[in-house]
């Protein structure tokens, strides 16, 4: 198990590094300074022990020579401070610009995922993915970039400074710097396992805050609030404990090594005591080896704290690429043809589909649908209506069998030419955070505002939308409460009238209508149906009564076909589902 999460995370370390590449030169650029910053940094201690050992004692005191060296030592400082501040700038754009290609290529590939994926995958721990996790790894690369360059260059370069001074105080220093490497390395082995539970923890309790806001009204209304914050309560404490226990042993880090470094200089003071009184090294050779000893020491901290801080980094970035990884849906074959303008003729070839190997939905349905036949999909809840619609329009490929447009297999079309042949209103809205217009735009983006206006008054939308404070360049969302769902239905019309493709998918498209407009926009239906193959599912069977052809669906089989009349005459079951609903008029 541990191989297996030590193997992982070097996967993860090398693809990050494989990102970094085409930063190369930035990279070089903060090396480079790194190394200025560095020299210069451990440059400043030999300038300030020469200034002590120009100072022998009361009133001799080489005030020339000191005001030199003070005068380099602040030159230093001040050449230090800007290639710091240049080599911050770097790093800050090498990391955000690969969170931001990190986050691109996170929404791509979720644009390209199968709605298989989409439908098991709550929301939440997606957008915990794409926000939480991506920061997470932002600050840990940052921290990553910012201290682990200097630090590995200052321990370096401090063990040559001191091997220049004095080897034998430099072999003490030494001798000690592996126990605070087993400190940090032991406290890093134990930090990424916690970090990923954390970062597991956070994204379920994102998607439970993301469906609780976004249903809060279906929870108050079937009085679900105690259960909905029991649990919360249970996964807020999961959280609190992950939480703790990673930062308990992360926070072990900088007292553990400090720990280790206060035994480090005190043996280098006592050693370089000894040494002093002997008379091989200066007062001012002490004092710089001193001050080198806190600074050989100190890297070991800030490197076992962004160790610390990649490991929690590592186990965000090995979530996101989990997403990035997800197989897309099944790409367009590569023979496949554009099709530019459909008849309309459709057919389902002996077709089978599940959306489980284990549960069986849709096997072995065959029906042949003429250009511009009017054919309506009725049945029970769950007995695959909405299905056949996914296949059509190609969100799911059928297990068997094919379905085809025009006498060719939908596979071996493009998708988004399939597509752009079908208009599609479903009983569940979309609307983006946009104005009106752009929202009734994305059925045809070349549209003129007259073309926007033609087709909501087609709609029955117009007149509630001049309503709207701005009209057409009202802002709306998927949740404003500025529109109803009935509005937010009669834009999605708009929006399918605005284009007008050959073929057309109603899918409860009137189901939050009332009763007065449902009228109307069937009367508007039927001159938008007329010459184009339409496919409609609707439970309200006084709505399909003039289609061309009905489907008669029950537990994934079409059961009974026909025309209204012919249907009732076989008395069968849309008859009887006819008269459940109309029994005071069926004929």
């Amino acid at each position: 198990m541990a191989e297996q999460k030590n193997s992982i995370q070097m996967q993860t370390l090398r693809r990050v590094l494989h990102d970094l590449r085409r930063y190369k030169v930035w990279l070089i650029l903060t090396v480079l300074l790194a190394v200025v910053t560095v020299a210069l940094t451990l440059y400043v201690p030999i300038l300030i022990g020469r200034a002590i050992d120009r100072i022998a004692g009361a009133g001799n005191v080489d005030l020339d020579a000191v005001t030199r060296i003070l005068l380099t030592v602040g030159l230093s400082v001040a050449v230090t401070a800007l290639a710091q501040w240049i080599m911050s700038m770097a790093h800050n754009k090498i990391a955000y610009e690969v969170v931001e290609d990190i986050r691109n290529r996170a929404i791509s590939r979720i644009e390209q995922l199968p709605l298989a994926y989409l439908d098991r995958q709550p929301t939440g721990v997606t957008v915990s993915r794409m926000i939480s996790d991506v920061d997470q790894f932002a600050d840990g690369l940052l921290m990553g970039f910012t201290q682990l360059f200097t630090g590995v260059l200052t321990i370096l370069g401090t063990l040559l400074f001191m091997l220049s001074i004095h080897p034998g105080i430099t072999l003490v220093v030494f001798v000690m710097t592996p126990l605070s490497l087993f400190v940090a390395a032991f406290i890093a082995k134990r930090t990424y396992s916690m970090f990923r539970v954390q970062a597991e923890t956070r994204a379920e309790q994102t998607a439970v805050i993301n469906e609780t806001i976004a249903n809060q009204k279906v929870v108050q209304a079937f009085g679900h609030e105690s259960e909905t914050m029991t649990q919360f309560d249970e996964i807020n404490d999961r959280l609190a404990a992950a939480s703790l226990k990673a930062t308990f042993y992360s926070s072990l880090t900088n007292p553990c090594t400090r720990f280790v470094n206060a035994l480090v200089y005190a043996a280098v003071g006592l050693t370089g005591s000894l040494a002093a009184i002997r008379g091989t090294i200066t007062v001012g050779q002490l004092s710089c080896f001193l001050s080198y000893a806190n600074q050989y020491t100190k890297p070991f901290n800030e490197i076992s704290g962004v160790i610390t801080e990649l490991q929690n980094a590592l186990a965000c970035a090995d979530r996101i690429f989990s997403l990035i990884d997800e197989p897309t849906e099944i790409p367009d074959a590569d023979d496949a043809f554009t099709l530019e303008q459909a008849e309309g003729a459709a057919a389902f070839d002996d077709i089978s589909f599940s959306y489980t190997k284990d549960r069986p939905l849709i096997e072995h349905c065959s029906v042949n649908v003429e250009p511009g036949q009017r054919v309506a999909i009725v049945g029970p809840t769950g007995c695959g209506k909405t299905t056949l619609i996914n296949l059509i329009m190609r969100f799911y490929d059928v297990n068997d069998g094919a379905v085809r447009i025009d006498g060719h297999d939908i596979r071996g079309i493009t998708r988004h030419s399939l597509r752009g042949q079908l208009g599609m209103v479903l009983q569940d809205t979309w609307l983006k955070a946009a104005t009106v217009r752009e929202n009734i735009r994305m059925g045809k983006p070349d549209a003129t505002d007259e073309e926007i206006i033609s087709a909501a008054k087609a709609a029955h939308a117009h007149s509630f939308i001049k309503r709207l404070p701005q009209g057409y360049d009202t802002v709306i969302s998927d949740k404003s409460g500025a529109l109803s769902q009935g509005q937010r239905q009669l834009l999605c019309i708009a929006r399918l009238m605005l284009c007008l493709p050959p073929m057309l998918i109603l899918d409860e498209a009137t189901s939050s209508i009332d009763t007065r407009t449902e009228q109307k926009i069937q009367s508007a239906f039927q001159k938008m149906m007329q010459g184009r193959t339409s496919f409609i599912v609707a439970h309200r069977l006084s709505t399909i009564r003039e289609a061309d052809l009905i489907l008669v669906m029950k537990d994934g089989q079409i059961i009974e076909q026909g025309d209204h009349a012919s249907l009732l005459k076989q008395d069968g079951f849309y008859a009887n589902l006819y008269r459940s609903q109309f029994a005071h008029t069926a004929t």
